[in-house]
């Protein structure tokens, strides 16, 4: 219940401030402190034990989704930000690179079409090849079952 207010309209807002961060992952943190025998545990614990991914790596993860969602046509294409792709090639990553942007002012920098492209074109060919949205996703967590920052928010999100 508590959840889906703090993760409504994710894509549109995202928060890049710490501030911001430690607010929302705060209000997690004490909704898993009111679950019996999980009190005494630190955050990471409960986290983990509950199976509940942090508020970061949810964003990420949506956001992931959303990119797959708009290159493989779900979307209406007059109703999506444009993700242009790169024209560079190399053998490492997907062969769906987008370009990263050069944004100098906050506003630009934080914004879906330009945070998303670190993250999407890290990711492997076989995630971003798949065949629907389902499977996406369970590649997407399989490829990234090892990142810190599942169960910890302080941890960077590295690909």
């Amino acid at each position: 219940m508590i959840r889906s207010h703090l993760e409504y309209a994710q894509t549109v807002w995202s928060p890049h401030k710490v501030k911001l961060i430690e607010a929302l992952e705060k209000v997690q943190k004490c909704a898993t402190k009111i679950l019996p025998g999980l009190r005494h545990l630190s955050c990471n614990q409960r986290l983990q034990k509950l199976h509940l991914p942090t508020l970061v790596y949810r964003r990420a993860r949506g956001d992931m989704i959303e990119v797959f969602k708009i290159l493989h046509g779900y979307y209406d294409p007059e109703c999506v930000p444009y993700l242009k792709p790169s024209s560079y090639t190399s053998t490492r990553g997907n062969d769906k690179k987008l370009f990263k942007l050069y944004c100098r002012l906050d506003v630009r920098k934080y914004c879906f079409t330009a945070r998303v492209v670190s993250n999407w074109n890290a990711l492997p060919s076989d995630v971003v090849n798949s065949p629907s949205i389902s499977a996406f996703k369970n590649r997407l967590d399989k490829f990234w079952k090892s990142q810190e920052v599942i169960y910890n928010y302080k941890a960077d999100f590295t690909s």
